[in-house]
């Protein structure tokens, strides 16, 4: 009998004889695996080709190709593709060499039904983490432009590239708000790269970090005998980004005073060097970045109103990583690799596991704080156990948003499909409806 082929992992099984063939069927069928069952070993050969979401359970004896050939076989067309040997005339001497030519296990009969599932379920897993972490790989290798900046495929990472591309080749100056580790200045950055003035300089700026008493020569810059020690002329952070990019990062730190000649800069678009007479002309687009709600500070006094309304032609809010949730694997896998390549180390698989955890935390860091994980990973540092998570929330409250990241990390692993998300998450297609309606989740915005 055949079972039909879903997307998810599925069996191909290669028997010959009848009555075994059918009892081990009936035992995948009743526990819910799809499985393709084949007399010989010639007709499963084209069914086992390195994308195939499938795993190999062969007997080693069989008319023609033998399961010991048919392994040598997969091992060349697809490498990754987990085998099992089934025999009932194997010994130690056999079992060896099948797992040394790269079985994924080795099974003697009789068996017991259990014995088999247990390691089918085993390899399963494997074969989707394999597929999984190459579908990642696969589609961090296509990305150009802002998409390999920006990564994710989120609804709100999408409404943000959509603004910087609309804003880009502009001379519109931006503000961009967002938590700490949100990506501002990658932002900043790709309106740089998207711009008309592009080929000038980038030119960032910690407003919070200068001390006041370098703020005008590091800003405006100075002639020589402008101040004691200055001995030649030196051109500001400002004139710098003259036909660029001025980013003027966490601005809701600079203090009071620094924020009136800030303003008058930018009003007249000129700068005057410390010592010299003359303005010099600055073109140059302007793009500020706060974690904090400059409306707001601006209302308390801590915050010019007149600089913010100056800075707020266009406006930008970056979602914090727990409002894409659904973008986690894909940025953990791309640091991981990143990690990788730069300390010169193997990058570890995503396993279903670590990626459920990994949606499901909170991240106060957000993507700077998952980088620094991915990197910690990579180096075997970062800490297996669970996170503890918001003790503020009430037990069912925690339960329903990790049901609910999983559920969306599903659908976006499957571009909103249901049927697949379904096989991902292990639960009935109706299941899976049920708790779409109950969580409010949309599968459209995944596709």
């Amino acid at each position: 009998m055949n079972a039909t082929v879903s997307p998810d992992i599925h069996v191909v099984y290669v028997e010959d004889d009848a009555a075994v063939r059918r009892a081990s069927t009936q035992a995948f069928v009743l526990a819910d695996l799809q499985v393709r069952d084949l007399p010989r070993a010639e007709p499963a050969l084209p069914l086992l080709t390195p994308d195939a979401p499938c795993i190999l359970v062969s007997d080693v004896r069989l008319p023609g190709m033998s399961g010991l050939e048919l392994l040598e076989r997969v091992r060349q067309q697809a490498p990754d593709l987990p085998v099992i040997l089934v025999t009932g005339h194997g010994d130690v001497g056999m079992a060896v060499n099948a797992m040394r030519a790269g079985a994924y296990d080795f099974i003697e009969k009789p068996y017991s039904p259990e014995r088999l599932l247990d390691v089918v379920h085993r390899a399963i897993d494997q074969r989707r983490l394999t597929l999984e972490n190459r579908r990642l790989r696969e589609r961090l290798a296509t990305l150009e432009g802002m998409d390999a900046v920006l990564l994710g495929h989120s609804p709100a990472i999408e409404r943000v590239r959509h603004i910087v591309a609309n804003l880009a080749d502009t001379d519109a100056d931006v503000l961009i708000l967002g938590e700490t580790g949100t990506g501002k200045e990658l932002v900043a950055q790709s309106l740089h790269d998207g711009g008309r003035w592009r080929a000038g300089n980038f030119v960032a700026i910690n407003c919070a970090a200068l001390p006041e008493s370098v703020f005008e020569s590091e800003m405006f810059g100075a002639e020589p005998g402008a101040y004691t020690g200055a001995t030649r002329r030196r051109i500001g952070k400002i004139e710098h980004a003259h036909r660029g990019t001025l980013f003027l990062d966490e601005i809701e730190g600079m203090p009071l005073p620094l924020q009136a000649k800030l303003l008058r800069v930018l009003q007249q678009r000129s700068v005057e060097r410390l010592g010299a007479n003359e303005a010099v002309p600055v073109q140059c687009r302007v793009v500020a970045a706060s974690k904090e709600d400059l409306a707001d500070a601006s209302r308390d006094g801590r915050f010019r109103a007149d600089l913010y309304y100056r800075l707020n032609v266009a406006t930008l809010t970056l979602p914090p990583l727990r409002e894409r949730r659904e973008d986690i694997p894909l940025l953990f896998t791309h640091f991981l690799h990143q990690a990788a390549r730069r300390f010169e180390r193997p990058a570890p698989e995503l396993s279903p596991a670590l990626s459920d955890r990994l949606t499901a935390q909170h991240w106060p860091g957000n993507v700077r704080e998952l980088k620094h994980a991915a990197e910690r990973h990579v180096l075997g540092l970062w800490e297996t156990d669970p996170p503890a998570g918001d003790d503020t929330l009430s037990l069912p409250l925690r339960v329903e948003r990790f049901e609910s990241a999983l559920i969306e990390s599903a659908l976006a692993a499957s571009r909103g499909g249901v049927t697949e998300a379904a096989a991902v998450l292990g639960i009935a297609r109706k299941t899976l409806y049920d708790k779409l309606a109950r969580n409010g989740i949309d599968p459209a915005r995944f596709r």
